[in-house]
C-alpha cells in the first residue's frame, strides 16, 4: 500500500494482480488498483483531472491523463473521502504507478495531490 499527503489530501492505493485479465503468453499481465482520496484538511476539494505514469520493468512507460476519476469529479469536504477501483495493463509481471490529481478548492485555488508510487507485481514477486 502506498500513502501520501498534500495539502491536507491523503491517497492511498492498493494493487492487485487480476488473473482473468491477463494472458502471460501474449505479454499481456492486468492490474487493478483502488485508490482512496481522503480529505483531511479544513477545506473543500474536488478533483478536477489525473495525470499517472506507468511504468513497466522492461522501461516502457504509459502516460494517462484526463478529467477526473471513473467518469466523476469528487468533491470532497473536511473529512469525507472517496474510493475507487480502475485497472491497467502492462507487458511484463511487474512495474510501478505513480501520479497526481489536480485538485480546486473552492476559492478556485488549484494544486496537484500526489500519489505515491506503487508497485504492479504478481503475489509471488512482491517482496
Amino acid at each position: 500500500m502506498a500513502t501520501a499527503v498534500t495539502q491536507g489530501i491523503r491517497v492511498t492505493v492498493k494493487s492487485q494482480f487480476i488473473a482473468d485479465r491477463s494472458a502471460p503468453r501474449d505479454k499481456r499481465f492486468a492490474f487493478s488498483y483502488t485508490v482512496t482520496i481522503r480529505n483531511e484538511g479544513s477545506e473543500t476539494a474536488q478533483l478536477l483531472s489525473r495525470h499517472w505514469t506507468i511504468v513497466d520493468n522492461e522501461g516502457g512507460v504509459q502516460e494517462v491523463k484526463g478529467e477526473g476519476v471513473v467518469g466523476v469529479q469528487p468533491v470532497l469536504r473536511p473529512g469525507e473521502s472517496f474510493e475507487y477501483t480502475s485497472w491497467c495493463v502492462i507487458p511484463t509481471p511487474s512495474g510501478s504507478m505513480r501520479g497526481t490529481y489536480q485538485m480546486v478548492r473552492s476559492q478556485g485555488e488549484k494544486f496537484d495531490a500526489e500519489i505515491a508510487p506503487f508497485r504492479l507485481g504478481l503475489p509471488l514477486t512482491l517482496n
